[in-house]
């Protein structure tokens, strides 16, 4: 699958992460499926980002998903009123700031 990751979350994987956005992607999403799996409802992606033009396409990544996690992507999209990209986009910032809000005071300022 195929999605175009808007530039701020490509931004903040290199710089949380790693510069291989696709792994960044795909831990990101996994997370996601885990937290749902489990019960728990997703952080819902806020109006403006879903009214917000088109013009942030950042990056093109492929997703190398299989049909289960697939479908709960596509799913969960249509439930928000998302197209795929903006879901996977937003699931990469709400992942991002959950690993910021656990990381030890002042790993930030060593990076």
């Amino acid at each position: 699958m195929k999605v175009a990751l808007g530039t701020f979350a490509c931004s903040g994987i290199e710089a949380c992460l790693d510069t291989d956005i696709p792994s960044g992607v795909q831990a990101a999403v996994s997370d996601f499926t885990q937290r749902i799996d489990a019960g728990k409802a997703p952080v819902g992606i806020p109006k403006v980002a879903q009214s917000a033009s088109g013009d942030d396409q950042g990056r093109a990544v492929d997703l190398s998903l299989d049909e289960r996690t697939w479908l709960l992507l596509k799913r969960e999209a249509a439930r928000q009123g998302a197209t795929l990209s903006q879901l996977v986009t937003h699931t990469v910032l709400v992942y991002l700031a959950e690993l910021d809000r656990f990381a030890p005071p002042g790993a930030a300022e060593t990076a």
